[in-house]
């Protein structure tokens, strides 16, 4: 457990998987951190797990050691003016607004905290996020300290500023391209059989299985694929009819249409 006091402005989608996240990990105690919102509605979730809650940015601020922005992008520079007399050097104020770059955070910030990027994704709730993080800070403490909580969550890396948009797409953007493959893969299932349930179920344990193979193994997904691929068999006739029909190619289109969605901003 780490003694650090964290303030989490935005307690959505991404701020509250994060704040799940923290509460499962056992990283830090929930009376430790704050969870700010508008909605009071969304903070009497976490009132009764001992987290600190407020509608008040700056209040919640004012003695943070480490400040989560999760917010939409268009909220982030009205939030910095808004908290930024109560800020200090020494405070971390991490960003998680996909396309507002380091420059730019750190320009509105001026100079009165560290500033981090970081790009999680929403399976952060249950500690499996893949994290990814750029910053402009030099020191190995610091840098490692971020490092530290995200890795608690998931799996988390430290990358340059210029992939992050990469970053945002095949990680945050990964999740949902991911789900809509069980997806498919679970309307197939009920045409040939299964109900609704079991075929959800059977999708998922398969990705889980799939995933595990390449994390733990390091092998490239060919190699596995090889593996269940016999001459004249079900699994390569399949594979080959989703390829005919442009399973690889959409797929990467898809991803490219995101990344370039982002470029022009």
């Amino acid at each position: 457990m780490i003694d650090q006091k964290i303030t989490i402005i935005g307690g959505g989608n991404i701020g509250g998987a994060i704040a799940t996240g923290l509460i499962k990990s056992k990283l830090i105690a929930p009376s430790s951190f704050t969870v700010t919102d508008r909605m009071t509605s969304i903070l009497e979730k976490f009132q009764g797990q001992g987290v600190q809650t407020s509608t008040d940015n700056k209040s919640a601020c004012q003695n943070a050691d480490i400040i989560i922005l999760a917010i939409k992008p268009y909220q982030v520079h009205a939030i910095i003016e808004e908290i930024k007399p109560v800020l200090n050097p020494n405070q971390i104020l991490i960003s998680i607004a996909a396309g507002v770059g380091l420059q730019s955070l750190e320009e509105s910030i001026e100079g009165k905290s560290l500033v981090f990027r970081v790009m999680p994704n929403t399976a952060i709730a249950i500690q499996e996020s893949m994290t990814l993080i750029s910053t402009n800070v030099k020191s190995e403490v610091l840098r490692n300290r971020v490092l530290h909580i995200f890795d608690q969550l998931g799996q988390a890396i430290i990358i340059s500023e210029d992939l992050m948009a990469a970053a945002t797409v095949l990680a945050s953007c990964g999740i949902a391209f991911a789900l809509r493959y069980m997806r498919a893969a679970m309307q197939g299932g009920i045409e040939i059989g299964f109900s609704s349930e079991m075929a959800q179920f059977i999708t998922a344990q398969t990705v889980k299985g799939a995933t595990g193979l390449i994390l733990e193994s390091g092998r490239h997904p060919e190699q596995e694929i090889d593996k269940v691929t016999t001459p004249r068999g079900i699994t390569i006739t399949g594979l080959n009819e989703m390829e005919h029909k442009g399973f690889s190619s959409s797929l990467i289109q898809g991803l490219i249409a995101s990344f370039n969605k982002i470029e022009k901003g």
